[in-house]
């Protein structure tokens, strides 16, 4: 935290990284011309001014990250000289202006994220010579315009995100032969009319596909059965009418209210009115009888054949179409390939890496699926969760499954695991993670030589750490994020020892317009108490389990008994000496001020107050624990 530092006469620059802290200040004071300069990320601090024209002479940079701050001006043409450029992230700041057609010279781009800011204009025709581009998110902004067919040139497109815009005309066809796509292809909330493309059946790898909040008109075409991979659609707030295909893509990707407010769909899927037959007047029904019977008679002979030609080349081509998608799911091992991980991974790998997920290679359990190591060919090191089929089925547990892939392929944060991809094998369903070499909290915890290594300052940036994540999934998501188990075996530890958020197979979107009830899930003994006996659910959940989560790391044990003497006269009394950690030497003025550690217990304690409205916001914590002030809590008993 504190004023953002002054590099303009650091000529000798090579990297920078200043993400997620509390910078503040001028970034274009900040800067000069650095030719040595090959990455910056200064993501989610406070930095306002304008972009200068002088990032177009760093020649060398390969990545420019600075999303989430208050970046406001124009983005400079300059930045289009920037041909080694690989990741250009501005997203969610305050830019304005049009996106600069300088941009389409940027030919090593891989991903582009403008989404979030205030920038205006048409979707510029050159960003269609971008042929390398994986990722692109202009959501969030003021763009007008219709959907250029141009951006349909970016062949190896696995994401794009138009959505919360005011773009017009219709969908362009040419978007299904974007076959890369893998990620999500959302164009919600904008002012599309016209028809649903049959071509986008031609997307066979497409996760998420978002049309919702339109003004597009016609029926669902029958091609979109051929997107096996969808795990969530949505059509809703359009003008759609017809009959919704009632197949196993449509069952298990849609939602009730994926079809709702249509001005006439119907259907078999739960959500939707049946559809039922017209009937007419028995005397035009009868006169009718007879003009169709006269019609038959007349024509029967001569379509009779021609129906038969038709079905033989339809036979013939439904034939092909299904090899062709056999042969695609075989190429690609019906994996998706998501952001940050280098090329593709076959499923072929994945069985040959774990022999067929053979129990050596498994690391954890938990209700849903197992985890296992897995070395692949290239020398990469992933954890996979495997699903475990759903008690008395052959079939696994696709709402953890989806919501899983669904949240994970929308965040990006330091301290959330991250999410390579993805496998919906017939055979098999399993996610695809970074590897945590130091495996969970709890299992750090429960080792004495791993826990004496877990030192006072690395237990209390572990605690930081999931307050950051926790603090982002809650106040930066739109909507927010509630994890519901927040536990320490869903903490996992990289080499460094810092933590990361996982297993978000129960979490939900906390929608402003919904009830946001639910069932009584997450891990015993880290259930906030008031899920006993309401259904609804808020973030200050979330609180609580943290707060449990801070004492278990802090006790070397999980809190229950000083949980529960703490409304007793003796707990109050309690010395902090008498519950921190014996492994571990009590914190001494060398290393850890035994302040601090009286910060981050009343922190702990004030997340666990039986009344979520007296619970602090994980915002709140997070930063508290950023400076550690010991006035967080008042009126609390001293532990010293």
């Amino acid at each position: 935290m504190g004023p953002l530092p002054d590099f303009r006469n650091c000529t000798s620059l090579a990297r920078v990284r200043l993400d997620n802290n509390f910078f503040v200040g001028n970034i274009s004071d900040s800067f000069g011309v650095h030719p040595h300069l090959s990455f910056i990320d200064m993501s989610f601090n406070r930095l306002y001014g304008e972009l200068s024209p002088n990032w177009g002479e760093c020649k060398n940079l390969s990545v420019l990250k600075i999303s989430g701050n208050i970046i406001s001006g124009k983005i400079p043409h300059e930045i289009g000289h920037l041909t080694r450029l690989g990741q250009l992230d501005l997203s969610s700041n305050k830019l304005a202006g049009e996106i600069p057609k300088e941009l389409g010279n940027l030919s090593t781009l891989l991903c582009l994220n403008l989404g979030g800011n205030q920038i205006i204009g048409h979707i510029p025709l050159e960003i269609g010579k971008l042929i390398n581009l994986e990722t692109l998110d202009l959501s969030a902004n003021r763009l007008i315009g219709s959907i250029p067919a141009q951006l349909c040139q970016c062949s190896q497109l696995l994401s794009l995100n138009l959505s919360q815009n005011s773009l017009n005309g219709s969908i362009p066809s040419q978007i299904g032969d974007l076959v890369s796509l893998q990620a999500e292809l959302d164009l919600s909330h904008n002012s599309i009319s016209g028809l649903i493309p049959p071509q986008l059946g031609k997307l066979i790898m497409l996760v998420i596909l978002n049309l919702s909040h339109n003004m597009v008109t016609g029926s669902i075409p029958l091609s979109l059965i051929e997107m096996v991979s969808l795990i969530s659609l949505d059509f809703s707030y359009n003008e759609l009418d017809g009959v919704v295909p009632n197949n196993r893509v449509f069952k298990s990707a849609a939602s009730p209210q994926a079809f709702r407010n249509n001005k006439g769909l119907c259907g078999e899927l739960q959500g939707l009115i049946p559809c039922h037959r017209s009937h007419t007047s028995k005397g035009s029904e009868k006169n009718g009888h007879k003009v169709i019977i006269s019609i038959v008679a007349s024509l029967i002979g001569i379509v009779f054949l021609a129906f038969a030609i038709v079905g033989v080349l339809f036979l013939m081509q439904q034939k092909e179409k299904k090899a062709n998608i056999e042969a695609t799911r075989r190429n690609h091992g019906n994996i998706v390939s998501i952001w940050n991980f280098d090329g593709k991974i076959a499923y072929e790998d994945i069985i040959k890496a774990t022999e067929d997920f053979d129990a050596k290679y498994c690391i954890g359990n938990g209700n849903s699926g197992s985890v296992y190591k897995a070395v692949l060919p290239t020398g990469h090191v992933v954890a996979l969760k495997k699903f475990h089929p759903l008690e008395g089925t052959t079939i696994v547990d696709e709402e953890s499954f989806g919501n899983e892939t669904r949240v994970l392929t929308e965040i990006r944060h330091r301290n959330i695991v991250k999410l390579y991809g993805f496998c919906s094998h017939p055979r098999c369903t399993f996610l695809v993670y970074e590897y945590m070499e130091k495996g969970s909290l709890a299992r750090i915890l429960s080792n004495q030589a791993e826990a004496v290594e877990f030192d006072w300052v690395k237990r209390v940036n572990a605690i930081k750490s999931v307050a950051n994540a926790l603090s982002y999934l809650h106040h930066d998501c739109i909507p927010p994020i509630i994890h519901r188990d927040i536990s320490s075996k869903n903490i996992l530890l990289d080499l460094e020892l810092e933590a990361h958020v996982s297993d978000f197979g129960i979490a939900r979107l906390l929608k402003p317009d919904s009830s946001n009830w639910t069932s009584l899930k997450g891990t015993h003994g880290y259930i906030a108490p008031e899920l006993a006996y309401t259904t609804v659910l808020t973030e200050k959940c979330d609180v609580y389990s943290f707060g449990v989560v801070a004492l278990e790391t802090i006790l070397g044990r999980h809190p229950k008994e000083l949980i529960l003497s703490l409304t007793s006269p003796v707990g109050q009394k309690m010395l902090l000496r008498d519950v921190l950690d014996p492994r571990l030497t009590f914190p001494s003025h060398q290393n850890v001020a035994k302040e601090v550690m009286v910060s981050v217990v009343r922190i702990a304690l004030a997340c666990l107050h039986n009344h979520p409205q007296s619970r602090p916001t994980m915002h709140q914590v997070s930063k508290e624990l950023l400076v550690l002030r010991t006035s967080f809590v008042e009126h609390f008993h001293k532990l010293l």
